[in-house]
């Protein structure tokens, strides 16, 4: 079992800590518009996520638990469940959220904000996740950890966890069995909330998932067209929305989805143009299409992007225009915040770059 190792003050690599709740110290781009055949394009995340085929979901009465019991570190690893296994699919190696950015480049996580220079701070997960003020990663051992930014200080918070999703109002989590687990920001208590889930997503008023069967649910918020079926009045409880879905992301008032044939659709708030022309200069409350040929979507604030299945990355929103741009290429991750958006290519280049501008490659520190 590893132990947390500290290079430096400030500067150390974080190991995954030994036990659940204890601490420890962590130690080319020319910019070309596309005309779609109907309204424009909008792409997922927080973080980006990818086609596959669909299966069946059941949603589950809520459970709670003080802070979901971790598994024994010498427990025998069964295979997970097959929602499960296409949700580790989805897995991102970027996150963004406000100016807080995380990347997960050759085995090592390295974190920044603004324009700050990445700094190297745990190692040994697969994947990261960012909240409004916290750090998340998954560890190898299906571990989700968590630190506040700024912080040296690590704590498992929920272990047999095989994808998770980070934002304002708290975290989603996809444990081996498929089953769907939350837990609100400052909050430690977990509650169980659907089986056979695929993917999710935090937004900041209202929260999505992606059953087996490929329906999209939305729980939260209706007042910006959120729910996407045409009302604007709150549901109770988790409410189908949509169907043939694989992907969610959302941010601010808005969010999209990715569909099994590789069209993206939006809703929601549209101030700043993350829907194209899509409601925009105010809000949309239905699914509209945003584009095609896609296999992974991420949305911020005022920004959408969608990597095509060619690998090339196109960007719409404020500073980029309604139509989507294709803007880098060799893409393998994006994901979008109040203002930068990142992206990691095939060649382990980690790029940053704000509304309205090219992207620009970020000097890494050395291999760790």
């Amino acid at each position: 079992m590893r132990h947390a190792q500290s290079l430096r003050a400030g500067h150390g690599v974080r190991s995954a800590p030994r036990a659940a709740g204890r601490k420890h110290t962590p130690g080319q781009h020319a910019w070309r518009p596309v005309v779609p055949v109907l309204v424009l394009c909008v792409g997922l995340w927080s973080g980006c996520a990818a086609v596959d085929r669909v299966e069946r979901a059941a949603a589950v009465p809520p459970a709670t638990v003080a802070a979901a019991a971790p598994v024994p570190s010498d427990a025998p690893q069964a295979g997970c469940a097959a929602s499960a296994e296409r949700a580790m699919r989805h897995r991102t190696p970027v996150a963004a959220n406000g100016d807080h950015k995380l990347a997960l480049v050759s085995g090592t996580v390295y974190t920044w904000r603004g324009s700050n220079a990445p700094r190297a701070v745990f190692q040994g997960a697969v994947q990261v996740a960012a909240g409004e003020s916290q750090a998340y990663v998954l560890d190898d051992r299906r571990r989700l950890l968590g630190w506040p930014f700024g912080s040296d200080q690590t704590a498992v918070l929920l272990d047999e966890v095989v994808w998770m999703a980070a934002g304002r109002s708290g975290l989603l989590a996809i444990r081996c069995d498929g089953s769907l687990w939350e837990r609100a920001t400052a909050q430690s208590a977990w509650t169980r909330s659907a089986n056979a889930v695929v993917h999710a997503s935090v937004g900041d008023g209202a929260d999505y998932y992606v059953a087996v069967d490929g329906r999209l649910f939305v729980r939260g918020s209706a007042e910006r067209g959120q729910y996407g079926n045409g009302l604007l009045t709150e549901s109770p409880g988790w409410t189908p929305v949509a169907r043939d879905a694989v992907a969610v992301v959302a941010h601010s008032d808005h969010a999209l989805y990715l569909r099994a044939d590789g069209r993206v659709l939006g809703t929601g708030g549209n101030r700043h143009g993350p829907l194209g022309v899509h409601g925009f200069g105010d809000k949309a409350a239905s699914w509209g299409f945003q584009f095609a040929g896609v296999r992974q979507i991420a949305t911020g604030r005022r920004q959408s992007m969608a990597i095509r299945r060619d690998g090339s990355l196109w960007v719409w929103g404020e500073g980029a225009g309604f139509l989507p741009r294709r803007v880098l290429e060799h893409v393998v991750a994006c994901s979008s915040g109040f203002t930068d958006n990142i992206a990691l290519t095939t060649d382990g280049g980690l790029w940053q770059w704000a509304p309205g501008e090219l992207p620009a490659r970020l000097p890494l520190p050395a291999a760790l």
